[in-house]
Parts: structure tokens; sequence; C-alpha cells
């Protein structure tokens, strides 16, 4: 009983901190999303223009 008391005052006087480093799970896959979406129209874009640039030199 008597430990039970003293490890209640500890947690009362010098409560445990929280690890709160980095971004939570929610905000980490939003910005790996948002990085895949931007790597996608990248690619989509730079092809377009390939594509076009290859099309113009027909005519």
């Amino acid at each position: 009983m008597t430990a039970f008391v003293h490890t209640l005052i500890g947690f009362l006087l010098n409560p445990p901190k929280r690890d709160e480093k980095g971004l939570s799970q929610s905000t980490e896959n939003a910005l790996l999303l948002a990085g895949a979406v931007g790597v996608a129209t990248l690619i989509v874009g730079l092809v377009t223009a390939f594509i076009n640039g290859k099309l113009g030199s027909l005519k």
C-alpha cells in the first residue's frame, strides 16, 4: 500500500511527459498523398509536353 501511495504522489507531483515529436499519422498520410499527387501531375505534364512537341514537329 505504501508503494502505491508513493507512486501516486510521484505522478501527481511530476507527471510523465508525453512524447509529441513528429506528426500525427493522418497528417503524415496527407503529406505523402499530396507528394504522390504532385509527382504524378509532374510526370503527366512532362509526357503531355513531349507528345505535343513530337506532334508539332510532324506538321
